[in-house]
């Protein structure tokens, strides 16, 4: 079981770093410093939250930090989506970002339903 966690750690790290890689190469303009820096704010909300939730105390605990995971995920995806209809960013890069929050989205959604249960 913990293997999986450190997995799931692993990749909000992960999805963090290319959030930052991903913000640096934003124009340097007042919309791109914007999104940029509400981006790499829920992005590492969201990875430092997760290593919160690891430490939960009790179900309650775990699915109120959870929660706050899902809500910093779900802030990123709307951004990513501000940032793709103004074509701002790499195609590419914010394609995969996209793809990975939506699949976290997923996965962290599953726990709290299973917690919740």
């Amino acid at each position: 079981m913990g293997h999986k966690k450190f997995d799931l750690e692993e990749r909000f790290v992960h999805l963090a770093a290319n959030i930052a890689l991903f913000c640096k190469e934003l124009p340097s303009d007042f919309t791109g410093q914007y999104y940029g820096n509400q981006l790499l704010r829920s992005g590492g909300s969201a990875a430092l939250n997760f290593g919160e939730v690891q430490r939960a105390y009790s179900v309650k605990d775990y699915c109120h930090k959870a929660s706050l995971v899902l809500k910093e995920l779900k802030e990123s995806r709307v951004n990513l989506k501000i940032l793709n209809k103004i074509c701002y960013g790499s195609e590419k890069n914010r394609s995969k970002l996209l793809d990975e929050i939506e699949q976290l989205i997923k996965i962290i959604a599953a726990i709290i339903r299973s917690k919740t249960r």
